[in-house]
């Protein structure tokens, strides 16, 4: 899908913004974001040594270029080895107890990537994350009908550095429009979401997002963490982790 103009750079100021307190709401709050909204902020997860520690750390990642841009490009391979401050971020307290109270179950880590939006991206096309029939870029991890991603933000979002886009209640949706395999370059309802780094937003996989261009001369950077509860079932048998991908 060609993505070049999911935003215009003179777009971005009429865009939705939530108007919201996030560093206000409580664990219910939050709680009933992520149900409703399809999303949630949680701000000031990562202090500034952990941030310093996590980019000294994936600067030295080899990363990919996506299939429609140089710009965008990322490493799916994580955990990894070298990057001992980034794995620990799978296991942050303040999260886990998050995001047991919102499941109820133990939580299962299910991938840990790392992505850059290089000056010069030109958007991510708004899609969902859940692939309920499965899936040959994802795997059956995906497959949950359960799942939560945790993208970390290690560089402040504005509006002209890749900032988060969402569509708000669209994981609600039972129109064929709702599909989750569908891709749109834009939507009416799509929402803005800036944060400072060290914050985390939180979606339901089913939930339409993406991220806006980045016009600015600077790099966004983010680890993104997936978890699911142990109760839901996968389309198909997930092989198991190495034990030399193990953290403990």
């Amino acid at each position: 899908m060609d993505v070049r103009f999911t935003n215009s750079k003179q777009s971005l100021g009429r865009a939705n913004r939530p108007q919201v307190d996030w560093a206000q709401l409580t664990t219910a709050d939050r709680i009933r974001w992520v149900e409703r909204e399809g999303y949630v902020v949680i701000p000031d997860l990562l202090n500034n040594e952990q941030l310093a520690a996590i980019r000294s750390e994936v600067s030295n990642l080899p990363t990919t270029a996506t299939d429609y841009s140089e710009h965008q490009r990322g490493n799916s391979k994580g955990p990894w080895p070298s990057c001992p401050n980034s794995v620990k971020v799978i296991a942050l307290p303040a999260m886990v107890e998050y995001l047991t109270a919102l499941f109820g179950d133990e939580l299962i880590c299910t991938s840990c990537t790392y992505s850059v939006s290089e000056p010069g991206h030109p958007g991510i096309a708004i899609h969902t994350d859940s692939q309920p029939y499965g899936s040959k870029i994802f795997g059956n991890q995906s497959s949950s009908p359960v799942l939560v991603r945790v993208l970390y933000y290690l560089d402040d979002l504005t509006p002209e550095r890749s900032p988060f886009k969402v569509i708000p209640y669209s994981h609600l949706s039972m129109h064929q429009d709702g599909v989750p395999y569908n891709r749109f370059l834009a939507h009416p309802e799509e929402t803005m979401v800036t944060c400072r780094a060290g914050s985390a937003a939180l979606i339901n996989q089913k939930v339409f997002h993406g991220n806006y261009p980045n016009y600015s001369e600077e790099n966004r950077r983010l680890l993104a963490i997936a978890y699911r509860p142990a109760y839901p079932f996968t389309a198909q048998p997930v092989r198991a982790r190495s034990e030399s991908a193990v953290y403990t």
